[in-house]
């Protein structure tokens, strides 16, 4: 299959990113070979997101941009995936207004893309191969990884929790986890091809095995992975707040490998809204959650969170309730989102959404409080010698290396190539909002 390329395009979260791995990994055992230029592609493959609106918009955007493409290559293959190919609407859409898309399937079936392409170019019509429901969990699925230095191991999927304003468990499935033999049997292996750094996937990682009936947890997941030779590193998304347990929190005083980060979205600072969000914990928990994060690390640890500005219902009051929960935790970083209806979730009949004018004006007040925030925790760390993972060249000056602490602070600074998937020690010379600046240095 000389001269036969394949571009992936993923919207969404690490989830998604990881699918896209095992994709690309399907299609280069097939014979195809990845690409950066559209136009130089045989297949394309669009791997979608239904979180939020915006990620609809740059799709649909997208997908228009590739009938051109089709004119001018009718051999070319699209394909569209995701979450977004779990709702029938969406394929209803596609099917109606974009007639160039040859391949449509969802999140439950991704390991039969090969089968899908063979079937396209030999029958040349349109498949549509979307799985209502998940079908177990395939193992063994090859992976073309973005670094070689460091993973994505999924160890949950689906979800249980169903908050009124989320789609994931209508798209990805009710929550499944792997066997704890085969995670471990999959990050000895990906140790032993190099990997420093691994990240354990799941919309909840924290309820791991418990719909399963497993004996071990998540917590005793990471000590058996602390144990791995080779692993330096364990992070984990996502963290529920309504199950984070005591034993997971005293992982972090305990666990060397298991990194000086969590990210634990808090979506909303008042507990009335999270109960109408179905979120199952108080704005009284998640500080105590908190509290007991700092102290069991003598506060070294990076907290970074996910928040939903102008849910249905949120008055003033509530909103400020957020602030002073963002003054009060002092977040490293937050993924701060304008609230969208999402079609299918309780929350779209919600009688009493908020005025555009007014998420704006209050997204933009959080931003202050979170940036002032960032920058005072950001230059407290000038002078400090940190841990930093090299990833590769910074994205905006070509001869600068970038990487980040275990704490997940994105770290800039003068570097030798060879310097690229090792954990070096630098000494921290500069904090500013968003990133840190640093000079390598012998160890203290």
């Amino acid at each position: 299959m000389d001269g036969r390329f394949y571009y992936i395009m993923t919207f969404g979260c690490q989830m998604n990113e990881h699918d896209s791995e095992i994709m690309a990994g399907l299609l280069e055992q097939m014979g195809y070979r990845e690409t950066t230029k559209r136009a130089e592609a045989s297949i394309i493959l669009i791997n979608t997101c239904s979180i939020r609106e915006n990620a609809d918009k740059r799709f649909f955007g997208t997908l228009g941009q590739l009938k051109r493409l089709k004119k001018e290559n009718s051999d070319l293959i699209v394909a569209v995936c995701g979450c977004m190919m779990q709702q029938e609407h969406i394929i209803e859409t596609i099917k109606k207004k974009y007639g160039w898309v040859d391949i449509i399937f969802g999140t439950h079936n991704i390991h039969t893309l090969p089968e899908l392409i063979n079937r396209v170019i030999n029958d040349r019509q349109r498949i549509i191969d979307v799985w209502e429901e998940h079908r177990g969990v395939f193992e063994g699925l090859p992976s073309k990884r973005l670094y070689p230095f460091k993973a994505f191991v999924n160890i949950t999927f689906g979800c249980n929790n169903f908050c009124t304003y989320c789609i994931v468990p209508y798209t990805r499935g009710r929550e499944r986890s792997r066997k704890p033999e085969d995670i471990l049997a999959e990050v000895k292996r990906l140790a032993e091809d190099g990997v420093k750094e691994i990240t354990l996937l799941g919309q909840n990682v924290n309820s791991y095995g418990i719909a399963d009936g497993f004996e071990k947890d998540f917590t005793d997941l990471i000590y058996e992975i602390n144990k791995i030779d080779g692993i330096e590193r364990i992070r984990f998304m996502t963290s529920h707040p309504k199950d984070i347990s005591d034993k997971l929190i005293k992982a972090f005083g305990e666990c060397e490998k298991l990194a000086a980060h969590i990210h634990l979205p808090v979506q909303s600072g008042s507990t009335r809204v999270l109960t109408r969000m179905n979120r199952h914990y108080t704005r009284e928990d998640y500080l105590e959650a908190v509290r007991k994060l700092k102290e069991v690390t003598d506060g070294n640890i990076a907290i970074t969170t996910d928040v939903i500005v102008g849910f249905p219902g949120e008055t003033e009051e509530d909103f400020e309730e957020t602030l002073s929960l963002f003054e009060q935790v002092k977040y490293d970083s937050a993924f701060t989102f304008l609230y969208s209806i999402r079609k299918g979730t309780p929350a779209e009949k919600f009688e009493d959404q908020i005025p555009e004018t007014v998420k704006h004006e209050r997204f933009n007040r959080l931003r202050n409080v979170l940036d002032v925030g960032m920058a005072e925790i950001n230059k407290a760390y000038e002078g400090r010698i940190e841990k930093v993972l090299v990833e590769g060249r910074s994205a905006r000056n070509k001869s600068t290396l970038t990487g980040r602490t275990s704490s997940m602070k994105i770290v800039n600074f003068e570097g030798k190539p060879d310097l690229i998937g090792r954990i070096v020690p630098v000494k921290i010379t500069e904090g500013k909002t968003y990133s840190l600046f640093g000079e390598v240095c012998d160890e203290v």
